[in-house]
């Protein structure tokens, strides 16, 4: 008889990815002699898109930032051309994230200008930026656009102000922004939107997290727990969750959670460590991970988010003996999806003028498009255009498919109610889906046929087999979704359910073609006698 205090109830938590490592790129791949800065600006000084990686440089005079193809790799020349234009240093760079020859700039001469990159690509040092930005009276430290509406950019300097700017006009020099947001009493640290763009959120020197509505320019939320000193502040997708790190009341590197309709106390705080570097956030929604970087040090830890408790699941911790100063994201499109990556980084190292890039691998055998990795992803294109957003309409971004040859969905994955395979019916007459997008106009015809053909199969099996089948997941019973969270989970069961009954047909022709061959085998030894 096993004592009382001995009585375990262990629960296992199964997990895609548990195993996800680190794995630095070679020396090849790496870009060499780069003059990365030596400001000591809380920024990442990187920004990443399919096509270029931009970073700020050392400069004599003025600021400058480079910008280099992404597969211009190894040394780069001394005297290769620069995007050199500010009359101070540079302090914080953003690719457009609808147009990748589109790139906005911040400085100490309290200016914001947006450049365009020539397709031929950079012959020459740029001076004069595409658009410049006065309004700010102290220098800039935050820019950020906005994740749906195109040409709409925010931007945050020393004078306490955040400002809203519409670009989509003809004039190069644009002095007065749409909005000014004027919630603060002290330096802005961080800004966040939420996935529709509806909500911003900031942390301030003041200690004080805020939740805004950015086109009213009101507060809806603030949060002052004095034990948790916030440096930057993250939206965790359509979770309703924001994330935030910074210091402990013992100075300790701190991550906390936070429900976004209550901020008054974190759901979760976790101490990391005793440095003194701060703590740069990255989440990915696609497969709810958190990414924590430290700056002045190696590491790269990183969790998965559940959007019940325990809420937050250590993973892993990509180690490296060579500090970082800033780090890149590349967006989900610019990842290599036939070796199973599902995040890259661009590491800065100033100490050897190296950027590493460093991907995270999903180790996987097999080199196929994996679907359950990979779930519709934010395209490339804007889901509004700049009136629109400030005329107060919202709208979740427009989706893609990393699978190759995809093309642009709706801003949400929608099902159709499922249909017998002797009839054919128009999807938008069934109650409870209709006017909804089918989801044939995001799969390629033949995935259609076969997933018609497996449905065909478990009718024609018998009543236990088709219990096996739907045991995990019905698909014909199950309620219509009510929420965004629950209509991407079944979008997600679904794919794992056609990816699970893919395997039973190969299976079931397996054992079709062995019997063949037995009873091939028997008619022989039969006719020999």
């Amino acid at each position: 008889m096993w004592p009382n205090w001995m009585s375990w109830n262990l629960q296992y938590r199964t997990s895609k990815f548990r195993h996800v490592y680190g794995r630095p790129a070679s020396k090849e791949k790496c870009y060499d002699c780069v003059p990365i800065t030596h400001n000591v600006h809380d920024n990442q000084f990187c920004a990443v898109n399919p096509h270029f990686i931009a970073v700020v440089t050392e400069c004599a005079c003025g600021g400058a930032f480079v910008v280099i193809p992404i597969d211009q790799t190894g040394k780069l020349d001394p005297h290769y051309p620069r995007i050199w234009g500010h009359r101070g240093n540079v302090l914080d760079i953003k690719w457009n994230p609808f147009n990748d020859f589109v790139i906005a700039s911040c400085s100490e001469d309290a200016t914001v200008k947006i450049w365009e990159i020539p397709k031929p690509l950079l012959t020459k040092t740029i001076t004069s930026p595409k658009k410049e930005l006065l309004g700010h009276v102290r220098r800039v430290g935050l820019i950020e656009w906005h994740p749906t509406a195109n040409n709409i950019l925010f931007s945050s300097g020393y004078d306490y102000k955040i400002m809203i700017w519409n670009l989509d006009t003809t004039k190069t020099v644009i002095s007065n922004p749409v909005k000014i947001l004027n919630a603060h009493k002290d330096v802005v640290l961080s800004m966040s939107f939420n996935t529709d763009g509806s909500l911003l959120a900031t942390a301030c020197r003041d200690r004080k997290i805020r939740l805004i509505d950015p086109r009213a320019g009101t507060v809806l939320q603030e949060a002052s727990y004095n034990s948790h000193k916030a440096n930057k502040v993250l939206f965790l997708g359509n979770m309703k969750k924001l994330i935030s790190t910074g210091t402990s009341r013992w100075n300790n590197r701190q991550i906390a959670l936070w429900d976004q309709d209550d901020l008054s106390v974190p759901l979760l705080e976790e101490d990391l460590d005793g440095s003194s570097g701060i703590l740069f956030p990255f989440y990915d929604s696609d497969t709810h991970m958190l990414y924590v970087v430290g700056k002045g040090d190696g590491n790269i830890r990183y969790y998965e988010i559940n959007p019940e408790k325990p809420y937050l699941y250590y993973l892993m911790e990509y180690r490296s003996h060579l500090p970082q100063k800033g780090v890149g994201m590349m967006p989900k499109r610019g990842l290599e999806v036939s070796a199973c990556e599902i995040f890259r980084f661009y590491k800065l190292i100033p100490t050897k003028s190296l950027i590493e890039p460093i991907s995270m691998i999903v180790p996987r055998r097999s080199e196929s498009y994996q679907e359950d990795i990979y779930p519709l992803t934010t395209a490339a294109q804007p889901a509004l255009t700049a009136q629109e957003w400030l005329n107060g309409v919202n709208k979740g971004p427009l989706l893609v498919s990393l699978r190759p040859g995809s093309g642009v969905v709706n801003s949400l994955p929608q099902f159709p109610e499922p249909e017998p395979p002797a009839k054919t019916a128009d999807l938008s007459q069934h109650q409870g889906w209709g006017g909804r997008m089918p989801l044939e106009d995001v799969q390629e015809p033949n995935e259609i046929e076969h997933r018609r053909k497996l449905l065909r199969v478990e009718e024609k099996l018998p009543k236990n087999d088709q219990m096996c089948l739907s045991s995990s997941f019905d698909i014909f019973e199950c309620p219509p979704p009510k929420t965004e969270n629950e209509l991407l989970q079944m979008f997600y069961r679904q794919q794992e359910e056609i990816r699970r009954l893919r395997e039973l047909v190969n299976q079931r022709d397996v054992q079709i073609k062995q019997m063949k061959l037995e009873s091939g085998n028997f008619s022989m030894d039969t006719d020999r006698y």
